[in-house]
């Protein structure tokens, strides 16, 4: 078999795996909340097929692949995975310190809507944390040895990466917008003129560019130098994706089947567009393109601007 045969075949049997725990674990409705969850990953894998084909013509696979050896690819991405897994947890016990819920990739009651919301000074801080500990500083790290076509962070084709944005961001805000009705659309003037900036800002700070440096720009050339193959850096950068999110409010370790049940919908939720986000990457070498395409504007402001609004008392 194939070695792309034999990776989807793993992947299939994954997510199968996934939805049988959730219907297994879960309570009621989770047929409703599993049919929700792969409709959405319905819809990722054909933002994928979109994507491959409005980039057929480029270069097979433009991405970075630097470090140019494999054992230096080796020794930074273990040191990469060890030092996202100390900021995953003195996220948690920096937040805990303070009595508000563990830093993840998202805020309390981001997309995935819950009964959990944050105060201001709550969110405040983790957007800087975020920052710091998944941008500003592996960037700044890396970035004294290796060039920005290195980190994924420039274009090779300004014009097709516009067109991709365009399509792709329009795609998914319909998609957004007809499946999820987001509340964005009750806010009154006063809302929206305040709060679609400050959530554009603040996620962008949280949650967009940790995850771009963290992921995109470090963590995904790395993948596809020690496995190369592209469809493997794609499933890989999806779980690093889905990793990220551990904290999430709606996630809970109190029991072992809460446990089981919380990671496998961790993967149902978050893999698909994190394989998104790395394709995105993968066939235009600018991981710029998915924060446009598929991250900072949609999901994030279309879907946080009302919580935000309620965050910080916008009337």
């Amino acid at each position: 078999m194939p070695r792309t045969a034999r990776i989807t075949a793993v992947a299939l049997l994954a997510w199968a795996l996934a939805n049988a725990l959730v219907l297994f674990f879960g309570r009621l409705p989770a047929g409703r909340q599993l049919a929700d969850l792969n409709l959405r990953a319905a819809e990722a894998l054909l933002i994928i097929v979109l994507v491959r084909v409005l980039t057929r013509r480029r270069p097979a696979n433009p991405s970075s692949q630097a470090p140019a050896d494999h054992a230096t690819a080796r020794r930074e991405t273990l040191w990469l995975i060890a030092y996202g897994g100390s900021a995953l947890v003195g996220g948690h016990l920096l937040a805990r310190a303070m009595g508000w819920h563990p830093f993840s990739l998202h805020l309390a009651g981001s997309v995935v809507a819950t009964h959990e919301h944050v105060a201001a000074a709550e969110a405040i801080a983790w957007a800087v944390y975020n920052l710091i500990a998944y941008a500003i500083v592996p960037l700044w790290y890396f970035r004294r040895r290796y060039s920005t076509r290195d980190l994924n962070l420039t274009s090779v084709d300004r014009r097709g990466d516009a067109q991709l944005i365009a399509i792709v961001l329009v795609v998914e805000a319909a998609v957004q917008i007809i499946l999820l009705r987001p509340e964005i659309f009750d806010l009154n003037g006063r809302q929206l003129v305040l709060g679609l900036p400050l959530t554009f800002v603040l996620f962008l700070a949280g949650a967009v560019l940790p995850a771009m440096v963290f992921i995109y720009c470090l963590l995904l050339p790395r993948f596809l130098r020690l496995t190369g193959s592209p469809a493997v850096t794609m499933l890989l950068g999806g779980l690093a994706y889905a990793v990220m999110h551990v904290w999430d409010a709606w996630m809970v370790f109190t029991t072992p089947r809460d446990t089981v049940l919380s990671l496998a919908l961790l993967l149902l939720t978050y893999v698909p567009p994190g394989m998104v986000k790395a394709t995105l990457t993968l066939r235009t070498g600018n991981a710029w393109v998915h924060v446009w395409a598929y991250h900072a504007l949609a999901p994030h402001t279309l879907l946080d601007t009302p919580n935000i609004v309620r965050t910080f008392g916008i009337r």
